[in-house]
């Protein structure tokens, strides 16, 4: 049997690895089948089907049918979906029972002993990096305006408000409780009212048709900021830069307090 491998690779959504998703595509096309015929329709080694079938089978992908020689039964796709989704739920509910665990533990409290030990001896400027794909610069967004104590300045594109309302919006909630005052600067446009109507209450908006720039700056010591136009790369290749100084965190606060006060 002949499978695209395009549609192999799709397969991985559902977890699978090659050798389930060969077998798995050629138990579909033959409903029910013993291990041998599967192995020879799908290429796959005998000496590795009856381990591969078995792992499909606690997956919830197929039946085994009692009797000699043993058959197996394809299980639905939808039905299939449904059981993926079920799985990824209970893995996810049982994984984030442990990290919440973690978090008061014992091993949460040395490694933060560790990590300020650490800090404390590296000199402000070596607190930089570069972070690679708009995933990794979310997070670390995130990170910052977390960890906010007065103030979280932001500048960014119609396009970038929209997302970052819908990732921060919960966090600059938090921060605006905790009494950190929150201000941005956006270009107006149909994009950014949905944006404007969520953080309504969290943070003041202003507009400027003329600006175009992306940066987090927050409580005047570190800053974040963007090298490439959102609407010019795609995400994974979109790059940052995160810097902590004073220095050079008060000059970007001052750009954007001068024309914060013209708008």
């Amino acid at each position: 049997m002949l499978v695209k491998n395009q549609f192999l690779t799709e397969l991985k959504n559902f977890g699978l690895n090659s050798y389930e998703s060969k077998l798995w595509t050629a138990l579909l096309s033959r409903g029910v089948s013993t291990a041998g015929e599967l192995s020879d329709i799908a290429n796959v080694p005998r000496s590795r089907s009856y381990d591969v079938l078995e792992s499909l089978e606690k997956k919830g992908f197929i039946i085994m049918k009692i009797g000699k020689p043993i058959k197996y039964i394809a299980v639905p796709p939808s039905e299939v979906v449904e059981r993926v989704k079920k799985n990824i739920r209970q893995e996810a509910d049982v994984q984030t029972k442990t990290l919440e665990s973690i978090k008061s533990s014992e091993l949460i409290k040395e490694l933060a002993e560790l990590h300020s030990q650490g800090i404390s001896i590296v000199e402000p400027s070596d607190l930089t990096g570069a972070l690679r794909g708009r995933s990794s610069l979310y997070n670390h967004l995130e990170f910052m305006i977390k960890n906010a104590k007065k103030s979280v300045t932001i500048m960014t594109t119609s396009q970038g408000l929209s997302r970052k309302a819908e990732a921060f919006r919960h966090a600059l909630t938090k921060a605006k409780e905790r009494g950190v005052v929150v201000r941005i600067i956006t270009p107006s446009s149909k994009e950014t009212e949905e944006a404007v109507r969520m953080l309504k209450g969290v943070a003041e908006v202003k507009h400027s048709a003329s600006l175009k720039s992306r940066f987090c700056i927050t409580d005047d010591k570190e800053v974040t900021f963007m090298l490439l136009d959102d609407n010019a790369v795609h995400p994974t290749y979109d790059t940052g830069v995160w810097v902590t100084s004073e220095f050079f965190s008060k000059a970007m606060s001052n750009f954007f307090n001068s024309e914060w006060k013209n708008l």
